[in-house]
């Protein structure tokens, strides 16, 4: 955001007035609280000659990269439903105090992003900025022309709206009941071109020794493991959705496993617990990716699971040395 504010700003003092030296080191562990963001917002919104567009430079100028794992899950999705639905999981990493949702709709689907308090102007700076991010981010990762069908913003219309109408290129509906993106069937199943190669080689050599492993690599218990461990960076699998990519219903595939002595929460412990050692030993992304990878949306109860499955922290045994084999 200061980044983005107009030269003749002292962008250092801004930075200082919400206790953050300019040149120290990025800390993603460091918040600063909603109000002050929201009164920020509003000091250069004033200073500004042209403090309508802030919002839109700062969303424009938004890359996956400068939002560390959370940038990872858009960027490594196949398709922008993929990127939406996982940072609808993922979006606590970024902050506290709003949320994603992604909701099916006749023409595609909804973007929301939800986010409580009095809605001052500081917040419908930030909340068009990260409205305005969405469009950006969109467009980086999608291998056709990205173009919402519509944008809906919950505050009033400001008094001029060329820059809005030019950096949206769609209809803007203001005093809306949500705010949002709605994007068309059509471009929410446009591949990514950002897809991470270097995590979908990683998936792809982690699965195939997983197979080589097996007995029986026909096995419904092993065949179960290996499709929710490509599931995994997009959220835990459902029974259900599992069951469906096997032609069975839920309760079918939960009594065929149990027959074999699984649960369904056993195998998907498993491929968890067994991606998150390979993850920690064989790579060097960090502990919020890990969590991320293995399906969990905070790094908090990751390592709360790691512990539970291997009696140690996730940083302790990436620190331990491999065990060797039998």
């Amino acid at each position: 955001m200061v980044g983005e504010v107009e030269a003749d700003l002292d962008k250092d003092a801004l930075l200082r007035s919400l206790g953050i030296e300019p040149n120290s080191p990025v800390d993603p562990s460091q918040m600063v609280s909603d109000t002050d963001y929201y009164a920020f917002l509003e000091k250069i919104a004033v200073a500004e000659t042209n403090g309508t567009t802030l919002p839109l430079r700062a969303g424009a100028a938004m890359r996956c990269d400068d939002y560390g794992a959370f940038g990872l899950a858009w960027k490594s999705a196949t398709n922008l439903r993929g990127s939406y639905e996982r940072a609808e999981r993922y979006a606590r990493v970024l902050t506290s105090v709003s949320t994603y949702e992604v909701e099916r709709a006749e023409q595609g689907a909804f973007m929301h992003l939800h986010r409580g308090g009095d809605r001052r102007l500081g917040m419908r700076i930030s909340n068009e900025a990260t409205i305005a991010s969405i469009v950006s981010i969109s467009q980086q990762v999608s291998t056709q022309p990205f173009t919402p069908l519509a944008i809906y913003f919950k505050h009033p219309a400001p008094k001029d709206l060329e820059g809005h109408e030019a950096y949206f290129g769609c209809p803007i509906h203001f005093d809306s009941d949500r705010d949002a993106v709605l994007v068309s069937h059509a471009s929410l199943q446009t591949p990514n071109q950002l897809g991470d190669e270097s995590i979908s080689q990683f998936f792809d050599t982690h699965l195939e020794a997983e197979l080589s492993k097996l007995a029986d690599p026909n096995a419904l218990e092993h065949r179960v493991r290996i499709h929710v461990s490509r599931c995994l960076s997009e959220g835990v699998p459902t029974i259900s959705d599992v069951a469906g990519h096997f032609s069975m219903s839920g309760r079918t595939l939960q009594r065929r496993l149990s027959e074999l002595g699984y649960s369904y929460q056993t195998l998907v412990d498993a491929s968890r617990r067994q991606l998150a050692e390979r993850l920690l030993q064989q790579t060097n992304y960090s502990l919020a990716e890990v969590a991320f990878m293995t399906g969990f949306s905070e790094q908090s109860a990751f390592t709360r699971a790691f512990k539970r499955w291997a009696g140690q922290t996730p940083r302790s045994f990436r620190l331990s040395p491999p065990a060797k084999p039998d």
